[in-house]
Order: structure tokens, then sequence, then C-alpha cells
């Protein structure tokens, strides 16, 4: 059997018997998350869900590869920004110390040399980074890490982006013999979908950002030790695409809230979820149209490993422009209360 098929297995079997002990916990510890305005479930439901990610995650890895130097740091970063999404959980911390505790756990992985040291030039040579790789990869996994966090607000939805994100960087992993990254992939996505099943809609827990941040962390850690091969042609932008709905609604989020005078981090009803179920969409079709919109741009996203540069380029421009287009018809762009008033 294939290493990384062990490793799915593994995550899978772990994260779905370990998920309902982990919700009998949560209520213990009192990790319920009450419904509010902006959330769109009405009774509290408890939460810190992501340790069954987390340990399905690690045992798999555990059971199914070598633990070298790289992934030594892998592991130990995300203990670290799991151990920052369990405090959230509990005691809800301030969005600056949250976003601390992800630079902090982003330089876990610089202390263990995985960072991002080149870039490829589309239209050129190599691009060596020098001391720019360390801002560029606190950057990058701070990034990753907010967007899936970002995305967290229907039952089933960053568990299932982030599965499909996951498959879709396995699939290029192993058409580009990127044994390691396969396997990780395979034990990330292992974990997500083992959880899933207790996270669809109706939900009997959630994740939190104990497993938002982790899942995030993940995706932008194991794509940086991909850089190794690959020189960030593929290892970058298969993530950045594969990831393109939750990335392009921070995106928006940021758009909508800086041209409205709002704060930038200020939580809003105008995510694109948000906007789905105001259309009058019920939460599993709103959560199941966006798996199809992720699973087109997984797919998007291993064609442009097929296809040569300025094809792939212009691919990614006709992603771009027609989620644009799309973000604007449906009212992403707008604030939420102009959008009310139509």
């Amino acid at each position: 059997m294939q290493t990384y098929v062990v490793a799915f297995t593994v995550a899978l079997a772990v994260a779905y018997f370990v998920t309902p002990h982990v919700k009998e916990l949560a209520i213990k510890a009192g990790a319920l998350d009450a419904p509010d305005a902006r959330k769109v479930h009405t009774h509290p439901i408890p939460r810190l869900g992501g340790l069954a990610i987390y340990l399905g995650f690690v045992l798999a890895v555990l059971a199914s590869m070598h633990v070298n130097r790289e992934i030594m740091g892998l592991l130990m970063g995300g203990t670290v920004i799991l151990v920052v999404g369990i405090i959230d959980d509990l005691k809800q911390l301030p969005a600056r110390v949250k976003l601390l505790g992800q630079i902090v756990a982003a330089m876990v992985l610089l202390l263990f040399n995985v960072r991002i040291e080149w870039l490829t030039n589309p239209f050129g040579d190599m691009i060596y980074l020098d001391y720019f790789s360390i801002p560029l990869t606190i950057l990058w996994v701070v990034g990753l890490t907010n967007t899936v966090n970002l995305i967290d607000g229907l039952d089933g939805l960053a568990a299932g982006v982030s599965t499909i994100a996951s498959i879709t960087i396995l699939l290029v992993a192993l058409q580009q013999n990127f044994w390691t990254v396969a396997i990780l992939t395979a034990a990330l996505a292992g974990s997500a979908l083992g959880f899933l099943y207790h996270n669809f809609n109706p939900a009997k827990i959630f994740m939190g950002d104990t497993g938002s941040m982790f899942l995030g962390y993940m995706l932008a850690a194991v794509s940086i030790l991909g850089t190794v091969k690959s020189a960030a042609t593929i290892a970058l932008v298969v993530p950045i695409v594969a990831l393109g709905l939750p990335i392009m609604d921070t995106a928006f989020a940021i758009i909508r809230r800086y041209s409205s005078g709002q704060p930038i981090f200020k939580p809003d009803k105008g995510h694109l979820h948000h906007r789905l179920l105001a259309m009058g969409l019920t939460q599993r079709q709103a959560v199941l149209l966006m798996y199809v919109i992720s699973g087109c741009l997984g797919l998007s996203a291993i064609a442009l490993t097929e296809v040569n540069k300025v094809i792939g380029m212009l691919i990614i421009v006709v992603l771009l422009a027609v989620a644009f287009f799309g973000a604007k018809k449906i009212g992403v762009l707008k604030d939420v209360d102009s959008v009310k008033s139509h």
C-alpha cells in the first residue's frame, strides 16, 4: 500500500473517532460557540474540534514517514498555532494578540530552515530572495492561516474547502514526485475529511480557530516544503488557486470594509456565504455550491501544471475576472447596509 494512502487512512480514522471525545471535552471546558447577529447557528455548539484534526494529522505523519528536521519544524509550528487557537476558543484573544501568535508560529518554521528561498520569474530566471525570504515566509504563512480562518462561517465549509485544497496539492505532488508533500497533504485531507462527518450541517461540533488556523497554517507550511524542488512555480501557485475561494473572499472583505470606512479586521455579514444565504440558499446548498467552486479551482490548479507559463497566466487572469464580476453581481463588494437597502 502506498505510504500516502496509509497517511490518509490513519488521519481519517483518528479524526473520525476522536471528534466525539473532543466534543465532550469542549462542553466540559465551556468552549461553546454562542449564536449572535453575525453567526448563522441558533444555539450554542461546542468548538475545539481542531484538536481532532491535529491529532489525526500528527499521528498519521508519525505512522507513515521519517521525521527529519523539516518535518519536526512543521509539527512544532503546527503545535504552536494549535495552542494559540485553543486559547482563542476558550478566552477570545484580541486580534493583535492572535496575529502575534501566528507570527511566532511562522517563525518556528524559519528556525528549522523551512522558508521560501526562491521564486520563479515567469519571464526569466530564478529569483533568489536572500533576506527577503524571512518576511515573505511569515507573510505567506500568516496570510493562508487567516484565509482559512475567515471562511469558517458555515457548517462544514472550512473543513470541506481545506479537504479539496489538500487533495489538489496531493495530486500535483504525486504528479511531480514530491513524496513528502504528498504524504503530508494526504494526512491533512484525511484529518479534515474525518472531522467533516461531524461538522457538516447540522454540525455537532465546530473546529473553532483551533482547527481553521491549523489547517491554514499546514497548507502554507507544506507548500513551502514543495518549493525546495519546484522553486515556487508549482508549490505556491497551486495552493493559491486551490484556495482561491477563501483567498478572494478575504480580499473582497478587505476591499469592502476599507471602501465603507470600516476597520479591516471588524467582522461583518458581507462574506460570500452570507450573501448566498441572503439570496435564499440553505446552509447545505451554499456550502455545496462553494465546494463545487473550490473543486473547479482545484482542477484549474492541476491544469496550470500541464500548460506553459503564458497559458497559465491567462487562466489565472480569466479566473480573477470571473471572480470579480461574480462577487460584484451578488453584492460581496458592497457594504452590508447598502446591500440591504436595495
